[in-house]
């Protein structure tokens, strides 16, 4: 089985939130507990430095409200329709802010994979929420969303 970057990242999401840990786990038994766990150095390295990434204190970008997002051509390969009309969507329905929205680009951007999947889209912005201060309540939503199935109309 080849696991990659995202098997890492859902399984240790899905560990700490399970667990309910409040302490920061030790990065050095985190890695160990992958290793055990079967999964490949290097994807392991990959999660950690993406992971390591979200939690450093982004400068948020001052967007007037409303606004207009274009997406790059590097963006738009990354992303592909349905992608950038979920992240649209979240943003629509008070899911994403402005904020939230550019952090979710950027760990897109970070991420070592040609074309994302919708179901790894998803993943990622709940992380995203996840990290963030003072949005409890847009990471339950998405949890929701995560768990259960987007409304038929988004499609």
């Amino acid at each position: 089985m080849k696991e990659n970057v995202f098997d890492v990242l859902i399984y240790l999401f899905e560990k700490f939130l399970d667990d309910d840990i409040d302490m920061q786990p030790d990065a050095e038994g985190v890695r160990s507990d992958l290793l055990e766990a079967g999964f490949p150095q290097g994807e392991v390295t990959k999660a950690l430095d993406w992971l390591d990434t979200l939690t450093h204190r982004h400068e948020a970008p001052v967007v007037s409200s409303p606004s207009f997002r274009v997406f790059s051509s590097a963006e738009m390969a990354r992303l592909d329709a349905e992608g950038r009309g979920l992240i649209m969507f979240l943003e629509q329905c008070g899911i994403l802010t402005p904020a939230s929205r550019e952090l979710v680009i950027d760990r897109v951007m970070a991420i070592d994979e040609e074309r994302l999947t919708l179901e790894n889209l998803k993943w990622m912005i709940l992380m995203v929420l996840f990290s963030q201060p003072d949005e409890e309540l847009a990471f339950a939503r998405m949890e929701h969303l995560v768990y259960g199935n987007l409304p038929a109309y988004l499609h």
